[in-house]
């Protein structure tokens, strides 16, 4: 299992006056809240500026490489050579280098991407970008449906940023049993995936017998599906719905797709063979 009680501090900030309302009445004494913190997280590949995204500063070295993972920056962890973190007053700097065969790929196909907190593709350039195809994912063994609840469950009781502010998201990994991996949060659901499968490539997680299902507090959109069949996620559950085109990448991918997983019910949506029920 990886550590995953890390980045709450850091994740926050303390506001010194909020006024509560009670039964339509506003109280006229100031306390204090907890926010959650948003911050503009620049990746730099070999030099060069590629994307800006806002997150949660919390656990970028996880989500540095989750994002090259799950964008086919590179195709593994061992091709990102360096990582370092610069941070000041406009936000923080990830510097990466990467091989120099993968570097060659980037600035082939590169784009400058703006991310907003609940945004994966602004400022792609084309359309071929935006839905890029999604590889299919290897077919191992059924994963229970019980794991599946089981996991969501556990879930709930992992958020320590969302218990203090209720403004994130969080990702988890979980092994085919339901037992959870790992488990991330930020402002946006892509970047808590991507944090989640950077924590479990650096772990080995990312094998057959690893990571088997994605849980996300979330709606599926569709980016949560190609980034789930990149890491050959082969179960990709949310709290809430999918979208139509999120189905028909699951489809695509070979994922099974749950929305609606709450408590002992769910909705599954695609390659509902891949559970198994007793």
């Amino acid at each position: 299992m990886v550590n995953d009680e890390r980045g709450t501090a850091e994740g926050v900030r303390i506001h010194e006056a909020v006024f509560r309302v009670h039964d339509a009445r506003l109280e006229h004494f100031p306390e204090q809240d907890v926010l959650a913190e948003e911050t503009p997280v620049a990746l730099e590949y070999n030099g060069i500026a590629y994307a800006t995204m806002l997150a949660t500063p919390a656990d970028l070295e996880d989500f540095a490489l989750g994002f090259s993972l799950t964008e086919g920056i590179v195709e593994a962890p061992a091709e990102l050579y360096e990582l370092e973190l610069e941070s000041n007053q406009a936000g923080v700097i990830v510097r990466l280098e990467i091989a120099s065969e993968r570097f060659v790929h980037l600035k082939a196909r590169r784009r400058v991407l703006s991310g907003r907190t609940g945004c994966g593709l602004c400022g792609i350039e084309s359309l071929t970008e935006a839905v890029r195809p999604v590889p299919r994912v290897p077919q191992g063994g059924v994963v229970p449906l019980a794991a599946v609840l089981s996991a969501m469950h556990a879930l709930r009781a992992r958020q320590p940023l969302h218990g203090a502010t209720g403004a994130t998201h969080a990702a988890a990994l979980a092994a085919a049993d339901g037992a959870l991996l790992v488990v991330r949060e930020d402002v946006g659901r892509h970047n808590a995936l991507d944090k989640a499968i950077g924590a479990a490539a650096r772990a080995g997680l990312l094998r057959p017998g690893g990571a088997a299902i994605a849980l996300m507090s979330s709606r599926a959109s569709f980016e949560l599906v190609q980034k789930a069949a990149v890491a050959g996620i082969g179960v990709l559950a949310a709290v809430s719905a999918p979208t139509a085109l999120a189905v028909r990448l699951a489809e695509e991918a070979g994922i099974t797709l749950l929305g609606f997983v709450r408590g002992r019910e769910a909705t599954v949506y695609s390659r509902v063979d891949h559970l198994v029920t007793e």
